[in-house]
């Protein structure tokens, strides 16, 4: 017996869920978009999960992992307690940089987790805050999560940000040098963590949105900017942000990868993973960070 055939995954389709995750939040209309594209309320019902994240996807660096050690912690924040994963390689030698790994609209995830053992296992001691404590923290509902977000205001954002490098300054194993790496609404969060706060050392922001470009010249730390070529929401600041970097004198490399689309770093979603770009971004992303925070 021939299997059916896999359902194909279009750029249309993985525009309408991008448009679905940062701008409507209404997943009745995204799905009535997707039947229409797919052909078939069936179709869609296969395609959407491969659209969106799945959390049973294998970890890159297992949870159980020798070579790093990881725990649940809370601190203090701007108005309350903080919830975080920290993670430090299990080996440790000499005082090591400090990264903040701030998570997509979606919380601190398995994803998120995996990603701050991934750069523990660097050299790093990596600090994975969940932004929705002041909300309770992160629900296991995707949807629940997204709709959070747009409850969570900007100061709030900022002000627990300066508090989570306040807090991995003192870090015991840190040498006081603090960067941090966002993905999406994180990468949007790294770039306005840059503006407010001058402690931080480096930034790396993948495919987020880039701040008011009056409020560049506040930045003191070096950036590197990743971008999807097909991300065209996002995209549509960069020209601004670079110009105005440059004209502020701070330090920053802007890549673009072509034919890449946003959240391409995930491997957890089928759809919108792209290895090569995510490889290549991350080997960036960690010479960055060694060269800033050593």
């Amino acid at each position: 017996m021939t299997e059916p055939a896999k359902p194909v995954v279009t750029q249309a389709m993985i525009d309408a869920y991008d448009e679905y995750t940062h701008l409507t939040l209404d997943r009745r209309r995204f799905m009535d978009q997707l039947t229409k594209l797919a052909g078939s309320g069936a179709a869609a019902a296969v395609i959407a999960p491969m659209l969106a994240a799945n959390s049973a996807q294998a970890a890159i660096v297992a949870e159980d992992d020798k070579r790093v050690k990881g725990e649940d912690i809370t601190y203090r924040g701007s108005s309350g307690e903080m919830k975080a994963y920290l993670v430090r390689p299990a080996s440790l030698s000499g005082k090591l940089g400090t990264v903040i790994v701030i998570h997509e609209n979606r919380g601190l995830n398995a994803h998120i987790r995996d990603v701050a053992r991934r750069v523990a296992l660097e050299g790093f001691v990596a600090l994975a805050p969940d932004f929705l404590s002041p909300l309770g923290g992160t629900p296991s509902d995707e949807d629940k999560a997204r709709d959070m977000f747009t409850k969570l205001a900007g100061t709030q954002v900022v002000a627990d940000g300066k508090a989570t490098i306040a807090y991995l300054q003192s870090d015991k194993d840190g040498n006081g040098k603090v960067g941090a790496v966002g993905f999406c609404w994180g990468g949007g969060a790294v770039n306005q963590l840059a503006v407010n706060a001058p402690d931080l050392a480096a930034g790396v922001a993948y495919y987020g949105m880039q701040p008011k470009a009056e409020d560049v010249p506040k930045i003191k730390a070096a950036l590197l900017l990743h971008y999807a070529g097909l991300d065209e929401r996002t995209n549509a600041g960069i020209d601004a942000y670079k110009k105005a970097l440059d004209a502020a004198h701070v330090e920053n490399t802007v890549y673009v990868y072509d034919g890449a689309n946003h959240a391409f770093n995930n491997d957890t979603s089928a759809a919108r993973y792209d290895k090569k770009a995510a490889d290549l971004a991350w080997g960036r992303t960690v010479a960055f960070l060694k060269a800033k925070l050593a």
